[in-house]
């Protein structure tokens, strides 16, 4: 898939606050610091697109952004902080918990971004267990920083991780993808797979 615009369309504090749903959205969320703005910017070929702090936990609203004028690709806060309630709702972040639930049809995908370099981390493993048991709309696992480690440590981290977790879950993800902002690793097989389900939705 070819990005030909990439633009900021509106921030949102609340599901309420979201812009009406209409164009098909593809969301990407993860851990604080995880690097998703990296990946973002990545994805759009934009480098201050998405603003990437030092300060984990910083982007705390749902960011809306219009992609060929054709798709959103949705920003959501970091979980970095969070904690899961007993009834498994996630209360890290309401408006996210609130956007995942219940965005409908126009949520087509969900990417869940995963530090490659790191064990499965508690708040990662407790947000996937959310999701897949409460959520509808598929999702895909992205580890992140590959370029920070060996190709093979990589791929054994991955390994762990599915082994551990996804193992678990009560609903598996769609596919792992491994990504670098610094090689471009990763940015192709992503935009390919929106491209694809963007494809499979318009020929129905």
């Amino acid at each position: 898939m070819k990005i030909a615009t990439a633009e900021f369309l509106t921030s949102a504090p609340t599901l309420a606050a979201c812009p009406p749903p209409a164009a098909p959205e593809f969301a990407f969320i993860g851990r604080s610091n995880v690097g998703k703005s990296s990946l973002i910017n990545l994805l759009v070929g934009r480098r201050g697109l998405a603003k990437v702090s030092e300060t984990p936990g910083k982007t705390q609203l749902i960011n809306f952004f219009s992609i060929n004028a054709a798709w959103l690709l949705v920003d959501l806060p970091g979980y970095g902080f969070a904690k899961v309630s007993k009834d498994r709702r996630a209360d890290f972040n309401e408006a996210v918990a609130d956007y995942l639930e219940q965005r409908g049809e126009v949520l087509r995908h969900s990417f869940v971004l995963i530090d490659s370099r790191l064990p499965p981390q508690k708040l990662d493993v407790a947000f996937l267990g959310w999701l897949a048991a409460e959520t509808a709309a598929p999702y895909s696992l992205v580890f992140s920083k590959a370029d920070k480690q060996s190709k093979s440590k990589t791929q054994l981290s991955v390994q762990r991780f599915s082994r551990e977790v996804v193992a678990d879950l009560a609903r598996p993800p769609v596919a792992t993808f491994t990504t670098s902002a610094v090689n471009r690793e990763g940015r192709s097989e992503i935009l390919g797979t929106i491209g694809t389900l963007l494809g499979s939705r318009a020929a129905k």
